[in-house]
């Protein structure tokens, strides 16, 4: 393993431009949980899947109301950022990230240090909030705060509509500019390092191939097999808080 840890760092050492993707498994170290992994919020109750579905969320106000209760509890505002956070902030200050791309929407990326210019979230944001019907986006703590004072499901200040948080849900697409960006980002690096990401939801996973096809190295870092292993330089299964340090610092 030594030496494949050396090899890998030597890969990243000599790229001038590294892009990285990365998932739910870089923040878990942080107290947030996945969705599907043996800890993870859809496991624990299959139910609360269902918040994340669009189409269920505009129609059904009893789902609206849990899913505030849960946006008000959610454990990324007190999260801290830990070790692999840290270590993508040491390799941006290197001069080698060519973007940082992430499925999370706890922006632990910018806690830790990396610049907002660096960072793009591919799903959105928890810290914003949207309405379904205008457009209109207002920060999520200012709509928590009228949850508190005792709306349940707290209707657009500007059109009325229904609000969610800022984040992309099961039955929407990604911003087109958001996925441009991620491309062009996977399209001109040497190495795509993919985080703590089990790769198994598009367009996020496919970013993987268009490195390839570009001619990057691909390599995976995650704690269980993804559909990518087969086709990645290299595969790593370690905890990421003690290797992605060894790596990128």
């Amino acid at each position: 393993m030594l030496d494949e840890l050396d090899e890998i760092r030597g890969w990243l050492e000599a790229a001038d431009r590294v892009t990285v993707l990365t998932g739910a498994g870089v923040s878990t170290p942080s107290g947030i949980p996945d969705f599907r992994g043996p800890n993870g919020l859809w496991t624990k109750d299959p139910s609360a899947a269902a918040m994340f579905d669009i189409d269920r969320y505009r129609a059904d106000p009893d789902l609206r109301r849990r899913a505030w209760v849960n946006r008000r509890d959610h454990p990324a505002w007190s999260a801290r950022p830990n070790d692999a956070h840290l270590a993508f902030v040491a390799l941006e200050t290197s001069g080698r990230l060519r973007a940082l791309l992430t499925q999370n929407i706890d922006g632990l990326h910018q806690a830790a240090g990396n610049s907002p210019e660096a960072v793009v979230e591919l799903h959105g944001t928890l810290f914003d909030s949207a309405c379904l019907d205008c457009g209109h986006r207002v920060p999520m703590t200012q709509v928590l705060a009228r949850v508190d004072a005792g709306e349940d499901d707290p209707e657009c200040r500007r059109c009325g509509g229904i609000q969610r948080s800022g984040t992309v849900a099961f039955g929407q697409s990604l911003h087109p500019d958001v996925v441009a960006a991620a491309v062009q980002a996977a399209s001109d690096c040497d190495v795509f390092l993919a985080a703590g990401t089990s790769l198994q939801v598009n367009p996020a996973a496919g970013l993987c191939q268009v490195a390839l096809r570009a001619g990057a190295r691909l390599v995976v870092a995650n704690g269980s097999p993804t559909p990518y292993d087969s086709l990645a330089h290299a595969v790593l299964r370690d905890d990421l808080t003690a290797v992605l340090p060894r790596l990128l610092s």
